[in-house]
Protein backbone atom coordinates (compact mmCIF):
# COMPACT_ATOMS: atom_id res chain seq x y z
CA UNK A 1 0.00 0.00 0.00
CA UNK A 2 1.25 3.55 -0.64
CA UNK A 3 2.36 5.81 2.25
CA UNK A 4 0.51 8.35 3.02
CA UNK A 5 2.98 11.43 2.41
CA UNK A 6 3.08 15.22 1.58
CA UNK A 7 5.91 17.68 1.83
CA UNK A 8 5.21 21.00 2.98
CA UNK A 9 7.56 24.07 2.18
CA UNK A 10 7.89 27.72 3.71
CA UNK A 11 8.62 30.33 1.30
CA UNK A 12 9.97 33.96 0.97
CA UNK A 13 6.57 34.49 -1.04
CA UNK A 14 5.11 34.02 2.25
CA UNK A 15 3.30 31.35 0.97
CA UNK A 16 2.93 27.47 2.24
CA UNK A 17 2.80 24.82 0.23
CA UNK A 18 1.84 21.64 0.15
CA UNK A 19 2.38 18.54 -2.43
CA UNK A 20 0.66 15.06 -2.16
CA UNK A 21 3.07 12.39 -2.96
CA UNK A 22 2.68 9.25 -4.94
CA UNK A 23 4.86 6.50 -3.70
CA UNK A 24 3.41 3.43 -5.20
CA UNK A 25 5.46 3.45 -8.58
CA UNK A 26 9.25 3.39 -9.03
CA UNK A 27 8.84 7.12 -9.98
CA UNK A 28 7.58 9.01 -7.15
CA UNK A 29 5.20 11.94 -8.14
CA UNK A 30 4.53 15.05 -5.89
CA UNK A 31 1.21 16.68 -7.12
CA UNK A 32 -0.16 20.14 -5.59
CA UNK A 33 -2.21 19.78 -2.51
CA UNK A 34 -2.68 23.05 -1.38
CA UNK A 35 -1.18 26.52 -0.59
CA UNK A 36 -1.77 28.98 2.32
CA UNK A 37 -1.10 32.35 2.40
CA UNK A 38 -2.24 33.07 5.67
CA UNK A 39 1.37 35.07 6.93
CA UNK A 40 1.97 38.78 5.44
CA UNK A 41 6.12 38.34 5.95
CA UNK A 42 8.40 35.17 4.55
CA UNK A 43 7.94 31.61 6.02
CA UNK A 44 11.29 31.15 8.55
CA UNK A 45 10.38 27.81 10.25
CA UNK A 46 7.86 24.56 10.02
CA UNK A 47 7.27 21.42 11.57
CA UNK A 48 5.23 18.89 11.18
CA UNK A 49 3.38 16.43 13.74
CA UNK A 50 1.32 13.71 13.17
CA UNK A 51 -2.14 15.73 13.18
CA UNK A 52 -1.00 19.25 12.30
CA UNK A 53 1.51 21.13 10.35
CA UNK A 54 2.63 24.76 11.66
CA UNK A 55 4.73 27.70 10.30
CA UNK A 56 6.45 30.61 11.86
CA UNK A 57 7.22 33.90 9.79
CA UNK A 58 8.78 37.15 9.87
CA UNK A 59 5.29 37.99 10.82
CA UNK A 60 6.01 36.91 14.56
CA UNK A 61 2.81 34.46 14.37
CA UNK A 62 2.59 31.15 13.96
CA UNK A 63 0.00 29.37 11.87
CA UNK A 64 -1.28 25.87 12.51
CA UNK A 65 -3.04 23.63 9.70
CA UNK A 66 -4.99 21.02 10.91
CA UNK A 67 -4.24 18.13 8.40
CA UNK A 68 -6.09 15.62 9.28
CA UNK A 69 -9.38 17.63 8.94
CA UNK A 70 -7.67 20.44 6.00
CA UNK A 71 -8.52 23.54 8.08
CA UNK A 72 -6.69 26.26 9.36
CA UNK A 73 -6.88 26.56 13.10
CA UNK A 74 -5.48 29.97 13.87
CA UNK A 75 -2.38 31.83 15.12
CA UNK A 76 -0.37 31.48 18.07
CA UNK A 77 0.37 35.11 19.11
CA UNK A 78 2.38 34.96 21.84
CA UNK A 79 6.10 36.06 20.31
CA UNK A 80 7.65 39.35 20.04
CA UNK A 81 10.28 38.61 16.59
CA UNK A 82 10.53 36.78 13.77
CA UNK A 83 9.56 32.96 14.29
CA UNK A 84 13.04 30.59 14.42
CA UNK A 85 12.55 27.48 15.09
CA UNK A 86 9.61 25.15 15.53
CA UNK A 87 9.50 20.88 16.89
CA UNK A 88 7.02 18.79 17.63
CA UNK A 89 7.13 16.14 20.62
CA UNK A 90 4.93 13.58 19.35
CA UNK A 91 1.67 14.63 19.18
CA UNK A 92 0.86 16.43 22.67
CA UNK A 93 3.82 19.81 22.48
CA UNK A 94 4.69 21.86 20.28
CA UNK A 95 8.06 24.03 20.79
CA UNK A 96 8.84 27.72 19.40
CA UNK A 97 11.94 29.87 20.31
CA UNK A 98 11.94 33.35 18.51
CA UNK A 99 14.13 36.62 18.05
CA UNK A 100 12.51 38.06 21.35
CA UNK A 101 14.56 35.29 23.68
CA UNK A 102 11.42 33.20 24.42
CA UNK A 103 11.46 29.38 24.51
CA UNK A 104 7.32 28.34 24.71
CA UNK A 105 6.06 24.91 25.37
CA UNK A 106 2.30 24.53 23.46
CA UNK A 107 0.06 21.54 24.45
CA UNK A 108 -1.75 21.10 21.05
CA UNK A 109 -4.86 19.86 22.78
CA UNK A 110 -6.04 23.56 23.19
CA UNK A 111 -3.31 25.58 21.71
CA UNK A 112 -2.00 27.40 25.19
CA UNK A 113 0.97 28.55 26.06
CA UNK A 114 2.11 26.10 28.91
CA UNK A 115 5.17 27.50 30.04
CA UNK A 116 7.04 30.68 28.30
CA UNK A 117 10.99 30.66 29.03
CA UNK A 118 13.37 33.23 28.59
CA UNK A 119 16.12 31.22 27.13
CA UNK A 120 18.13 33.54 25.82
CA UNK A 121 19.74 37.38 26.01
CA UNK A 122 19.39 37.77 22.33
CA UNK A 123 17.44 35.71 19.84
CA UNK A 124 16.51 31.87 20.01
CA UNK A 125 18.26 30.73 16.83
CA UNK A 126 17.66 26.62 17.00
CA UNK A 127 15.82 24.67 19.12
CA UNK A 128 15.86 20.62 19.94
CA UNK A 129 13.58 18.51 21.94
CA UNK A 130 15.02 15.18 23.58
CA UNK A 131 13.41 11.76 22.33
CA UNK A 132 12.35 11.41 26.15
CA UNK A 133 10.61 14.61 26.11
CA UNK A 134 12.26 15.74 28.79
CA UNK A 135 15.08 17.93 27.95
CA UNK A 136 15.41 20.59 25.17
CA UNK A 137 18.66 22.09 23.65
CA UNK A 138 18.76 25.89 22.69
CA UNK A 139 21.21 28.27 21.43
CA UNK A 140 21.15 31.77 20.84
CA UNK A 141 22.97 34.94 20.09
CA UNK A 142 24.44 35.02 23.42
CA UNK A 143 26.54 32.94 22.42
CA UNK A 144 25.21 30.37 24.74
CA UNK A 145 24.30 26.60 24.89
CA UNK A 146 21.66 26.00 26.76
CA UNK A 147 20.01 22.75 28.30
CA UNK A 148 16.18 23.09 29.47
CA UNK A 149 14.59 20.40 32.43
CA UNK A 150 10.91 20.06 30.38
CA UNK A 151 9.97 17.94 33.38
CA UNK A 152 9.93 21.29 35.58
CA UNK A 153 10.83 24.23 33.37
CA UNK A 154 14.17 25.00 34.71
CA UNK A 155 17.64 25.62 33.17
CA UNK A 156 19.78 22.56 33.84
CA UNK A 157 23.17 23.79 32.28
CA UNK A 158 24.56 26.78 30.50
CA UNK A 159 27.53 26.71 28.21
CA UNK A 160 29.63 29.53 27.04
CA UNK A 161 30.14 28.25 23.60
CA UNK A 162 32.26 31.99 22.00
CA UNK A 163 30.28 32.21 19.22
CA UNK A 164 26.68 32.48 18.00
CA UNK A 165 25.18 28.63 16.93
CA UNK A 166 22.25 28.57 14.58
CA UNK A 167 21.53 24.81 14.82
CA UNK A 168 21.62 22.12 17.40
CA UNK A 169 20.23 18.59 17.24
CA UNK A 170 19.71 15.25 19.20
CA UNK A 171 20.36 12.12 17.81
CA UNK A 172 17.24 10.17 17.66
CA UNK A 173 18.88 7.73 20.59
CA UNK A 174 19.62 10.83 22.36
CA UNK A 175 22.48 10.12 23.47
CA UNK A 176 24.46 12.95 21.50
CA UNK A 177 23.76 15.98 19.81
CA UNK A 178 25.18 18.52 17.22
CA UNK A 179 25.74 21.82 17.35
CA UNK A 180 26.69 24.21 14.60
CA UNK A 181 28.62 27.34 13.95
CA UNK A 182 28.82 28.81 10.26
CA UNK A 183 30.94 25.74 8.48
CA UNK A 184 31.58 23.58 11.57
CA UNK A 185 30.24 21.08 13.74
CA UNK A 186 30.63 20.18 17.27
CA UNK A 187 29.45 16.78 18.46
CA UNK A 188 28.67 16.52 22.13
CA UNK A 189 28.12 13.74 24.33
CA UNK A 190 25.07 13.88 26.42
CA UNK A 191 26.41 12.38 29.51
CA UNK A 192 29.80 14.49 29.66
CA UNK A 193 28.21 17.53 28.16
CA UNK A 194 31.28 17.79 26.13
CA UNK A 195 32.76 17.70 22.36
CA UNK A 196 33.79 14.38 21.43
CA UNK A 197 34.48 15.46 17.99
CA UNK A 198 34.50 18.68 15.34
CA UNK A 199 33.88 18.39 11.41
CA UNK A 200 34.13 21.29 9.26
CA UNK A 201 31.76 21.46 6.03
CA UNK A 202 33.17 23.41 2.65
CA UNK A 203 30.60 25.79 3.15
CA UNK A 204 28.22 27.01 5.65
CA UNK A 205 25.97 24.92 6.82
CA UNK A 206 22.26 25.69 6.61
CA UNK A 207 20.71 22.70 7.31
CA UNK A 208 21.10 18.89 9.01
CA UNK A 209 19.40 15.91 9.69
CA UNK A 210 20.45 12.86 11.54
CA UNK A 211 19.56 9.75 8.88
CA UNK A 212 20.08 7.40 11.75
CA UNK A 213 21.90 7.28 15.36
CA UNK A 214 25.47 7.72 13.39
CA UNK A 215 24.56 9.00 10.03
CA UNK A 216 24.18 13.15 9.41
CA UNK A 217 22.72 14.64 5.93
CA UNK A 218 24.38 17.99 5.83
CA UNK A 219 23.51 20.71 3.18
CA UNK A 220 25.52 24.06 3.05
CA UNK A 221 25.34 26.99 1.18
CA UNK A 222 26.37 25.12 -2.13
CA UNK A 223 24.47 22.80 -4.33
CA UNK A 224 26.08 19.43 -2.61
CA UNK A 225 24.60 17.42 0.30
CA UNK A 226 26.99 15.43 1.95
CA UNK A 227 26.75 12.40 4.56
CA UNK A 228 28.84 12.61 7.59
CA UNK A 229 29.81 9.89 9.57
CA UNK A 230 29.77 11.21 13.16
CA UNK A 231 30.95 8.65 15.37
CA UNK A 232 34.16 8.07 13.12
CA UNK A 233 34.21 12.71 12.08
CA UNK A 234 34.45 11.23 8.17
CA UNK A 235 32.60 12.33 5.89
CA UNK A 236 30.65 9.50 3.63
CA UNK A 237 29.77 10.50 0.90
CA UNK A 238 28.42 13.71 -1.20
CA UNK A 239 25.95 14.44 -4.02
CA UNK A 240 24.90 17.29 -6.05
CA UNK A 241 21.37 17.90 -4.94
CA UNK A 242 20.38 21.16 -6.86
CA UNK A 243 21.51 24.06 -9.24
CA UNK A 244 21.73 26.55 -6.53
CA UNK A 245 22.34 25.91 -2.55
CA UNK A 246 20.47 23.85 -0.85
CA UNK A 247 18.13 25.77 1.72
CA UNK A 248 16.84 22.41 3.53
CA UNK A 249 17.00 18.73 4.29
CA UNK A 250 14.63 16.09 6.17
CA UNK A 251 14.10 12.53 5.77
CA UNK A 252 11.90 9.63 7.07
CA UNK A 253 12.19 5.69 6.57
CA UNK A 254 10.22 3.55 4.24
CA UNK A 255 10.75 -0.07 4.98
CA UNK A 256 14.22 -0.79 3.91
CA UNK A 257 15.69 2.00 2.87
CA UNK A 258 15.59 6.08 4.48
CA UNK A 259 14.11 9.07 2.17
CA UNK A 260 15.82 12.03 2.07
CA UNK A 261 14.05 15.11 1.14
CA UNK A 262 15.99 18.51 -0.39
CA UNK A 263 14.51 22.19 -0.38
CA UNK A 264 16.32 24.44 -2.34
CA UNK A 265 16.50 28.48 -3.67
CA UNK A 266 15.89 27.33 -7.04
CA UNK A 267 12.33 26.56 -5.84
CA UNK A 268 12.92 22.39 -6.41
CA UNK A 269 11.59 19.70 -3.51
CA UNK A 270 13.85 16.41 -4.27
CA UNK A 271 13.51 12.73 -3.35
CA UNK A 272 16.11 10.70 -2.75
CA UNK A 273 16.57 6.94 -2.35
CA UNK A 274 19.17 6.24 0.05
CA UNK A 275 20.38 2.42 1.36
CA UNK A 276 21.73 3.35 5.34
CA UNK A 277 24.92 0.24 4.61
CA UNK A 278 28.37 0.35 5.64
CA UNK A 279 29.53 1.77 2.11
CA UNK A 280 27.00 4.15 1.64
CA UNK A 281 26.45 5.19 -2.01
CA UNK A 282 25.14 8.61 -3.21
CA UNK A 283 21.20 8.39 -3.40
CA UNK A 284 18.95 7.83 -6.15
CA UNK A 285 16.60 10.48 -7.51
CA UNK A 286 13.16 9.36 -6.58
CA UNK A 287 11.12 12.49 -7.98
CA UNK A 288 10.71 16.19 -7.91
CA UNK A 289 8.75 19.34 -7.92
CA UNK A 290 9.10 22.73 -9.22
CA UNK A 291 7.38 25.01 -6.75
CA UNK A 292 8.45 28.10 -8.42
CA UNK A 293 8.80 29.63 -5.24
CA UNK A 294 12.22 30.69 -3.43
CA UNK A 295 11.80 28.21 -0.56
CA UNK A 296 13.56 28.69 2.79
CA UNK A 297 12.02 25.66 5.09
CA UNK A 298 10.66 22.18 4.63
CA UNK A 299 8.99 19.70 6.57
CA UNK A 300 7.49 16.08 5.42
CA UNK A 301 3.53 15.35 6.89
CA UNK A 302 3.59 11.45 7.09
CA UNK A 303 1.40 10.41 10.04
CA UNK A 304 1.89 6.95 9.55
CA UNK A 305 5.59 7.21 10.49
CA UNK A 306 4.65 9.38 13.76
CA UNK A 307 5.07 6.97 16.75
CA UNK A 308 1.74 6.86 18.99
CA UNK A 309 1.38 8.20 22.31
CA UNK A 310 0.50 5.16 23.87
CA UNK A 311 3.83 4.03 24.54
CA UNK A 312 5.07 2.84 27.45
CA UNK A 313 4.75 5.78 30.82
CA UNK A 314 7.81 5.99 33.02
CA UNK A 315 7.85 7.87 36.14
CA UNK A 316 8.84 11.43 35.97
CA UNK A 317 12.01 11.94 36.27
CA UNK A 318 13.42 12.48 39.87
CA UNK A 319 17.38 13.77 38.77
CA UNK A 320 18.19 17.09 40.05
CA UNK A 321 21.44 18.31 38.11
CA UNK A 322 21.90 17.69 34.45
CA UNK A 323 24.40 14.90 35.20
CA UNK A 324 21.83 12.84 36.92
CA UNK A 325 19.31 13.84 34.54
CA UNK A 326 21.78 12.26 31.79
CA UNK A 327 22.90 9.47 33.06
CA UNK A 328 18.85 8.67 34.11
CA UNK A 329 17.97 9.69 30.22
CA UNK A 330 21.02 7.39 29.13
CA UNK A 331 19.48 4.48 30.71
CA UNK A 332 15.95 4.73 29.23
CA UNK A 333 17.01 6.54 26.28
CA UNK A 334 14.57 4.83 23.83
CA UNK A 335 11.12 4.85 26.26
CA UNK A 336 8.92 8.04 25.53
CA UNK A 337 7.04 9.28 27.95
CA UNK A 338 2.89 9.38 27.78
CA UNK A 339 0.88 12.16 26.66
CA UNK A 340 0.08 14.85 29.10
CA UNK A 341 2.77 14.01 31.91
CA UNK A 342 5.79 15.09 28.91
CA UNK A 343 6.44 18.74 29.23
CA UNK A 344 6.25 20.83 32.25
CA UNK A 345 3.83 19.08 34.76
CA UNK A 346 2.44 22.54 35.82
CA UNK A 347 -0.61 22.47 33.37
CA UNK A 348 -3.23 22.58 36.14
CA UNK A 349 -1.51 25.49 38.23
CA UNK A 350 -3.04 29.01 37.16
CA UNK A 351 -1.44 30.82 34.19
CA UNK A 352 -1.04 34.78 33.34
CA UNK A 353 -3.26 35.13 30.52
CA UNK A 354 -1.47 34.71 27.32
CA UNK A 355 -2.61 36.13 23.71
CA UNK A 356 -3.49 33.22 21.32
CA UNK A 357 -5.49 32.74 18.65
CA UNK A 358 -6.48 28.91 18.78
CA UNK A 359 -9.61 28.07 18.92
Amino acid sequence: MAAVLELVAGSYEQVTMGYRVKTDEKEWTAKAHFTNHAHIASISAVAASEKFVVTGSKDETIQVYDMKKKIEHGALLHHDGTITCLEFYGSTHLLSGAEDGLLCVWTTKKWECLKSIRAHKGSVTSLSVHPSGKLALTVGTDKTLRTWNLVNGRSAFIKNIKQNAHIVKWSPDGDKYVVVVNDKMDVYNLETASVTGTITNPKRISSVKFLNNSILAVAGDDEIVRMCDIENQEWLCEFKAHETRVKAVDSFMMEDYCVMVTASNDGFIKMWKLHLKEELESPTLLGEVNTSARLTCLAVWKPSSVPSSTTAEEPAAKATTSQELARELLRTKRVRIATEEVILEDESKPKKKKEDGGK
